[in-house]
């Protein structure tokens, strides 16, 4: 290999990936203004699945940077325009608030959220009943918070779980638990088969935890945000949208766990992994040995964010303020009280979520490309004019097939303003105008969780810092949410189509 500056540039370009994936990326970039000059509806839907193939290949280079070119170059051609991008960014600030502000938040309640899911994880032997538990605390604190709130709190922990048996498997003391744990190398010969199944293990616990942030979300006005501009639409509280829905959540809801606890039982779709014997140990004698160390500040600092997290959840379940704000309470209140008064302390806490917020900003632009060139109105248009009596079925699948592929709260908004101008002009009843919301809304919720870029509490989770220690890729969320998306699908459908 020479040392030419061209083969320097082509080196740096997306670092070390591999060379098929830059020449990937290269042909890409090259075709797509060709595309786009003959046939701009086919060159959407073409960026579309070169997007999702960045997601795909998230293990392989963090989706932001090649992500950014392909969004960057969809503006600099003509694809979506950087007022419309600007558009989409501005309707989902709230969420780009969340995630910059509520995760840091997150963050500084980690001694609390280690302690107490290390005390359940000891205490609760059946793996069963922990996923389980995973699976219903998700579902109902995303009823009532917000979904990357709940999966927030899910990484933090797993991430405090694995950081904790890799420093120890690497011969480590405890208190060194937060620094780089990513490199096997490090591992003891006889701890590589432990760590194998205490990955899976925690992979199991996560994804039941997110599809549960998607049971739960489905059920009530905010927890969701498409939730809630369908019922804003519709005119619906907060006790009317429970109640509309419940003939098809709440069978979804007990079938969603019942697929977990079967999932668990036949050890399938690499569900069932136990916790195994070396790390109960571990985690017990860490416990223990945290326990021995508790001082009196220590103490202090976990009943100070044990009230905090009691405000938290009573702030999101009122609504007193935007999401990100609480969030933001949320920072001030922990590090004053946990003894945290320096700006680098505050930086780290930030590190999680801000390439994601990044990459939610680069997604919002290719959200912009399916507005710009209508690429979804020929669905939207089909589904419109079939017979009434077939339409709720079918807005329920096309829903839920374009939310796997999009994002849901964009695609409920096209859907739901469509649906909310024929009623206004006349064309359908009342009663068919809600039976529709009640189809748009769960199709958008439920179906999707079969790709990580159908939800953003599963992209969170693709994208985070856990992700890549215990081996989650996205073809492993896709196939671990096979079963669920196939129960979920289903059972909405037919709630969708024979109950209401």
């Amino acid at each position: 290999m020479t040392n030419s500056l061209p083969r320097a540039f082509y080196n740096n370009f997306l670092g070390n990936t591999p060379d098929w994936y830059k020449q990937a990326i290269i042909a890409f970039l090259i075709i797509n203004p060709i595309i786009f000059t003959l046939a701009p509806f086919v060159a959407g839907w073409l960026l579309i699945s070169q997007f999702i193939f960045t997601l795909a290949m998230a293990l392989k280079c963090y989706p932001l940077q090649p992500g950014g070119l392909l969004a960057l170059e969809a503006v600099v051609i003509g694809m979506v325009s950087p007022e419309t991008v600007y558009h989409e960014v501005h309707n989902n600030l709230e969420v780009i608030l969340l995630l910059i502000f509520m995760v840091a938040g997150i963050y500084f309640m980690k001694s609390l959220l280690l302690y107490a899911f290390t005390k359940i994880i000891l205490g609760i032997r059946s793996k069963v009943i922990l996923s389980l538990v995973f699976c219903m605390s998700a579902a109902v604190l995303s009823a009532f918070l917000d979904a990357l709130t709940v999966t927030a709190v899910i990484i933090s922990v797993c991430v405090g779980f694995y950081s904790v048996f890799h420093k120890v498997a690497s011969g480590k003391e405890y208190h060194n638990y937060e620094h780089d744990h990513s490199n096997d190398g490090t591992v003891e010969e006889n701890r590589r088969e432990d760590l194998d199944n205490f990955r899976a293990f925690l992979r199991s616990l996560m994804m039941h935890g997110a599809v549960g942030t998607a049971l739960g979300g489905v059920c009530t006005q905010v927890g969701e945000p498409q939730n809630l501009l369908i019922s804003e639409k519709v005119g619906w509280n907060f006790i009317e949208f429970f109640l509309v829905m419940a003939p098809v959540t709440m069978p979804v809801l007990i079938c969603g766990l019942l697929t977990c606890i079967l999932l668990e039982k036949v050890k399938k779709f690499d569900y069932g992994s136990e916790l195994p014997t070396s790390v109960r140990e571990i985690l017990k004698n860490y416990s223990a040995e945290e326990q021995s160390k508790m001082t009196p500040e220590l103490k202090a600092s976990l009943i100070a964010q044990s009230v905090i997290a009691i405000l938290l959840c009573v702030s999101l379940a009122m609504h007193l303020a935007a999401v990100g704000l609480i969030g933001l309470m949320v920072i001030v209140l922990a590090t004053v009280f946990t003894g945290i008064n320096e700006e680098h302390q505050i930086g780290k806490a930030f590190e999680e979520a801000l390439p994601f917020t990044a990459l939610l900003v680069v997604f919002f632009t290719i959200v912009g490309v399916i507005h710009e060139l209508h690429l979804f109105s020929g669905i939207i248009n089909y589904v419109l004019s079939l017979e009434l009596e077939a339409q709720p079925g079918m807005f329920f699948l096309a829903n839920g097939v374009l939310s796997m592929i999009s994002d849901n709260v964009f695609v409920a908004t096209v859907y739901i303003d469509e649906v909310k101008a024929v009623f206004d002009a006349g064309d359908i009843t009342r009663e068919h105008f809600e039976t529709l919301a009640i189809a748009i809304n769960t199709g958008t919720n439920l179906p999707s969780v079969a790709t990580p870029n159908g939800q953003a509490a599963f992209l969170f989770l693709l994208t985070s810092a856990v992700a890549p220690l215990v081996r989650l890729s996205y073809g492993k969320m896709v196939f671990m949410a096979l079963p669920y998306t196939v129960v979920l699908g289903l059972v909405g459908y037919l709630g969708v189509n024979f109950i209401l």
